[in-house]
């Protein structure tokens, strides 16, 4: 039994570790580094992460703000993410929560720009040791709910 939970622990911990991998810049595609630079001329603190092997996404500074963006391979932009104060959720996201996630507090905020879906918006939520990542469209809907399973002593 020892061994199977071994093996499920290194198991998960190496499928962590693939999924996003922190990478030089020198390492990124020139179509991503560049497709970067002409969105993002005033970017500071620029640091990149393999999503996956054809997915890259750089964490930066934009005007005093906590952004990430990310890239396919080719360079083509897939989405946005800015961290935003709670309160700066729009009401309808505000509203769903408090009334589909009674006694959970949020713990962070972001809005998401994204090709695909336009704009979204991402609340980290936590009620005791349950800690989840909602993800909502704009009038409030929710699109997704991810479990995140992060140790409190870890987020301290």
């Amino acid at each position: 039994m020892k061994k199977v939970i071994y093996l499920l622990l290194t198991a998960a911990l190496m499928s962590n570790a693939v999924c996003a991998q922190k990478i030089a810049a020198n390492k990124i595609p020139p179509a991503v580094s560049s497709a970067f630079k002409a969105k993002f001329p005033t970017a500071t603190k620029t640091s990149w992460e393999m999503e996956s092997a054809i997915e890259y996404e750089a964490g930066f500074k934009l005007n005093g703000e906590e952004v990430s963006a990310t890239y396919d391979n080719t360079g083509k932009w897939l989405e946005t993410e800015t961290e935003i104060q709670v309160s700066d959720l729009p009401t309808t996201v505000q509203s769903t929560l408090a009334k589909d996630f009674v006694g959970f507090k949020i713990e962070e905020a972001s809005k998401i720009e994204n090709g695909n879906n336009g704009n979204l918006f991402e609340a980290e939520i936590e009620k005791g040791e349950e800690i989840f990542d909602v993800l909502f469209t704009a009038d409030g809907s929710v699109l997704r709910k991810t479990i995140l399973e992060i140790e409190k002593e870890d987020k301290d």
